[in-house]
């Protein structure tokens, strides 16, 4: 008889500001564009890509899926729920590694305006499944991810 795998749930809550010296519209379309949200989006450069789509509107789904090459499948499966252009976004989402779901999140992106570009909070609300994933390699992992936003947002600026 095969014994039942422990099952927990950790819920946290972080949040994340940023300051970028871009325009509000250059930072939602680094969110809202799947070519601009490719160049900063993902796993380390190493990585194989895998399936990539985006579909962004209220009700619509992105998938991203990568990981190291004859390793784990890294899946991030959402869910859009509300998008205010230039001012916020909502989803919701799920983060599995190989088959196994690890969290499934809710993410509220703000953006607003200040004299030299825009002031960003990012907020995820999670519940991090059976000790496959914490809260706080999550927020470790987001900064990472707002980081590689700058340097791509400083390329956008750089080409516009």
């Amino acid at each position: 008889m095969t014994e039942a795998p422990q099952r927990s749930a950790v819920h946290a809550t972080f949040a994340i500001e940023r300051d970028y010296p871009a325009p509000p519209a250059r930072v939602f379309k680094a969110f809202a564009d799947p070519k601009a949200k490719a160049q900063w989006f993902g796993g380390p450069e190493a990585w194989d890509q895998g399936e990539r789509s985006m579909d962004f509107r209220v009700g619509g789904r992105e998938v991203n899926v990568g990981g190291p090459p004859g390793g784990t499948v890294h899946r991030f499966e959402a869910v859009y729920w509300d998008i205010v252009p230039n001012e916020r976004i909502i989803y919701a989402y799920d983060l599995h590694l190989d088959d196994r779901r690890i969290s499934v999140s809710v993410t509220t992106i703000e953006l607003k305006p200040t004299a030299t570009g825009t002031h960003l909070t990012f907020t995820e609300q999670g519940a991090f499944l059976d000790g496959w994933d914490f809260p706080d390699q999550r927020e470790a992992g987001t900064r990472e991810l707002l980081d590689k936003l700058g340097a791509a947002l400083g390329r956008m600026n750089a080409d516009a």
